[in-house]
């Protein structure tokens, strides 16, 4: 594997970045006296803080890599689907978030358990933790391709590096080392994608005015209907709200966040204002990808996820390629770290303490617990990175991650609509609903990457599959409650 030689001020200078972030979260960690402080940090954080965590949650390190490839391709074309994610993020504000904050709640899918019972609540957990770990594993190994590059050593290593250094602060740390972290990192990755657009421009004959027109040329607004591209107005609009609709309502990686909050209007701050944060991104990160078609020629690459590391590595001066990497560890470690600490959370909630003794969530015991499954997730997370990192992939990763979110993301915010919207609906609706939608999605989400022949999922693009699968659910626990000769109590 070709080498950058960075040399050896510069690697100080990322192990000391490293060093002091994990120095930061033992400090935030301290004075932590249960797992409410450990997953919520006694609902005591301020909005604009949350909302920052949000966006480096929902951004990860793909963003930072994997956009602007797509967009060396596509122009921009992704654009499209944060329409969605903002009008996604407004509905959820109204919809589900006042049912978050009412009574103390401390996961997503203890709304559920308050509906429908128990087992809803623990198998909607699990589905959760099942796609979650699976794509945070993807967002994972994708910025350990370039760091390898970097440091000389195996894509393994790299996951490792990444991997333990996210580790140490999570498990240190909590949920308020995560937030108030992830709003450093948020900073130091955003202007490292601002100075390496400022370097491109540098480079391209007509500066900023050339890329847009070369954006423009290549169009913004699709306005065909086809389901098989995922890059349409109406993919975006429609499938991106359904989509931000349930990796916000009805995922824990984010309603934890949100529960950190004050309360409902705090809360509803976050999650709104980051709807117009994450377009401004996307759009700096779309504007880097057409930059680098106009510097690199429109030359073909293996895949779109090596162009930007590529000119990252190779194209930059020393000092700004070491200032980039630290902005790819930053996006790695806020998506990573969320990751984990809601997997921790969901476990320790959902799972552990309802089935051997809720006293395991009280006090330093609670503490502990919480630390204990952070590291266990952790290794169970490197694990999937390393084995996807083996594997090939010809689809932009962000693409594969979004899409294995959304296999089960629909499904459980259909879960949380038929509670609010369908009366008759008890647990066995629910169960059979999103079991059954679950498995179609999976169904769909393989045929469509070619694991068997499948025509129909080539044709259907991930930005739909929250939408199928929120309908799927929805259509089935009402048909399944009305079957049913009476409305009994829950089962």
């Amino acid at each position: 594997m070709e080498t950058l030689r960075i040399g050896l001020p510069a690697l100080l200078v990322i192990l000391l970045y490293l060093g002091a972030i994990n120095v930061l979260g033992a400090w935030l960690g301290r004075g932590q006296k249960n797992a409410g402080d450990y997953f919520l940090g006694s609902h005591a954080m301020p909005w604009w803080a949350v909302m920052a965590s949000i966006v480096a949650t929902e951004t990860s390190a793909l963003t930072f890599l994997s956009v602007p490839g797509d967009a060396y391709k596509s122009g921009y074309a992704f654009l499209q689907i944060t329409f969605g994610y903002l009008l996604g993020r407004i509905a959820v504000s109204f919809i589900l978030l006042p049912g978050y904050f009412r009574g103390e709640l401390s996961t997503a899918y203890a709304l559920l358990e308050r509906r429908f019972g128990t087992a809803v609540r623990r198998f909607a957990s699990t589905l959760f933790m099942i796609t979650r770990v699976m794509a945070a594993g993807v967002r994972l190994a994708v910025p350990a391709i370039p760091i390898a590059l970097i440091l000389g050593v195996p894509v393994w290593v790299a996951i490792l590096v990444l991997a333990t250094g996210t580790a140490v602060y999570t498990y240190l740390g909590g949920i308020k080392a995560v937030i108030w972290i992830d709003v450093i990192q948020v900073v130091i990755y955003l202007s490292g994608a601002a100075l390496a657009l400022g370097f491109l421009l540098h480079e391209i004959p007509g500066g900023l005015a050339r890329v847009l027109a070369a954006g423009a040329e290549r169009g913004v607004l699709d306005f065909r209907w086809d389901l098989s591209s995922p890059y349409t107005f109406w993919a975006g609009v429609i499938g991106g709200t359904f989509l931000a609709m349930a990796s916000h309502g009805a995922d824990q990686l984010i309603v934890q966040r949100l529960l950190a909050c004050k309360g409902l209007g705090d809360a509803r701050r976050a999650l709104v204002g980051s709807g117009f944060v994450i377009i401004l991104q996307f759009a700096l990160f779309l504007t880097i990808g057409i930059a680098l078609f106009l510097y690199f020629g429109g030359k073909t690459f293996g895949t779109s996820d090596e162009i930007f590391p590529e000119y990252i590595v190779h194209h930059l001066p020393t000092a700004v390629s070491a200032y980039l990497v630290a902005g790819i560890f930053s996006a790695a470690m806020c998506s990573e770290s969320s990751a984990l600490n809601s997997l921790a959370s969901a476990l320790a909630n959902d799972i552990v303490g309802p089935v051997f003794g809720k006293e395991l969530l009280e006090g330093q015991r609670g503490l502990w617990l919480g630390r204990l499954l952070t590291l266990v997730w952790t290794v169970v997370l490197a694990l999937l990175a390393v084995g996807f990192s083996r594997m090939g992939q010809g689809e932009p990763a962000v693409q594969v991650a979004l899409g294995l979110a959304s296999v089960t993301a629909g499904g459980l915010l259909g879960a949380f609509l038929l509670g609010l919207f369908v009366d008759r609906a008890r647990q066995r609706d629910v169960l059979l609903a999103v079991s059954l939608s679950a498995l179609v999605m999976f169904t769909l989400w393989l045929g469509g990457r070619g694991f068997f022949d499948f025509p129909l999922a080539r044709r259907i693009s991930w930005p739909w599959y929250s939408m199928i699968g929120c309908g799927i659910t929805l259509a089935v626990g009402w048909a399944s409650s009305r079957i049913r000769r009476a409305p009994t109590a829950a089962a």
